[in-house]
């Protein structure tokens, strides 16, 4: 019997055991203590992990489709290459964890913790990542297309070359974020906090960044085209060869920002105030 489970929370511990390959789909593990353990290459397919203690197990490669892993502690677990389809991972403690091309497809990640968690190549497509804390979080190459992180923490994370198209951004910290080439095609950052990130090269068009800040952001090379940028902080942003072409820039904020060799052609900027503005090379643009 590898588990226990009382009223009270009794608990199994199976801290450091070699379980790789192990069949526990569907077993409810409760409070279980597997801190350290070998689960790689595990079926933990609609496993019950409600509060589990996982803290540096070896998860990679297992299957945790359709798991609860709900408050569970998985910081500093290796999880890369896990399958975790649908997994209910919400208020999880993933800090530090490894998490490399693992399958995030739709999983509950809501108020979780993944600061400093190394997420690149992973599949986080349509995954519910409301107000989750990804400061730090290595997010390269990863898709999080459609994905809800809506009032999330990104602080310093670095989704380059991320897949962010349709993502739901609105009210996000991206302070610092490196964004480089990453594309946020219609995605929702209206009043998101983008100060000093990195997005040059990072394709925005058709995104909403109303009432954004992005005040010594770099948007070099960005895409831009037909963006809705109405009140947005661009205060000393670098925009340089940026395509703004149809941008709504409406009351935005661009003081100091520089827009050398950018596209305007066609962007409203109208109330828009361009005091110490950079313009050299523009495009004509409508005020």
């Amino acid at each position: 019997m590898l588990w226990r489970k009382e009223v009270g929370g009794s608990k199994a511990d199976l801290s450091g055991t070699d379980l790789s390959g192990i069949d526990l789909s569907g077993v409810d593990l409760y409070r279980a203590n597997l801190s350290g353990a070998d689960l790689s290459g595990a079926n933990l397919c609609h496993a019950q992990l409600k509060a589990v203690n996982l803290c540096g197990a070896n998860l990679s490669g297992a299957n945790l489709s359709g798991a609860g892993v709900y408050c569970a502690d998985l910081s500093y677990a290796n999880l890369s290459g896990a399958s975790l389809k649908n997994a209910d991972l919400a208020h999880a403690n993933l800090s530090g964890a490894l998490l490399g091309k693992a399958n995030l497809y739709k999983a509950n990640l809501s108020g979780a913790n993944l600061s400093g968690a190394n997420l690149s190549g992973a599949f986080l497509g349509n995954a519910n990542l409301y107000h989750v804390d990804l400061s730090g979080a290595d997010l390269s190459g990863a898709n999080l297309k459609n994905a809800a992180l809506a009032h999330a923490d990104l602080s310093d994370a670095k989704p380059y070359k991320a897949d962010l198209s349709g993502a739901d951004l609105s009210g996000a910290n991206l302070s610092g974020a490196n964004l480089y080439e990453a594309n946020l095609s219609g995605a929702d950052l209206s009043g998101a906090n983008l100060s000093g990130a990195d997005l040059s090269g990072a394709d925005l068009s058709g995104a909403n960044l109303s009432d954004a800040n992005l005040s010594g952001a770099n948007l070099s090379g960005a895409l831009l085209g037909n963006t809705k940028l109405y009140n947005a902080n661009l205060s000393g942003a670098n925009l340089s060869g940026a395509n703004l072409s149809g941008a709504n820039l409406w009351d935005a904020l661009l003081p100091s920002a520089c827009l050398s060799e950018a596209n305007l052609s066609g962007a409203d900027l109208h109330h828009a105030n361009l005091s110490g503005a950079n313009l050299s090379g523009a495009d004509p643009l409508d005020c």
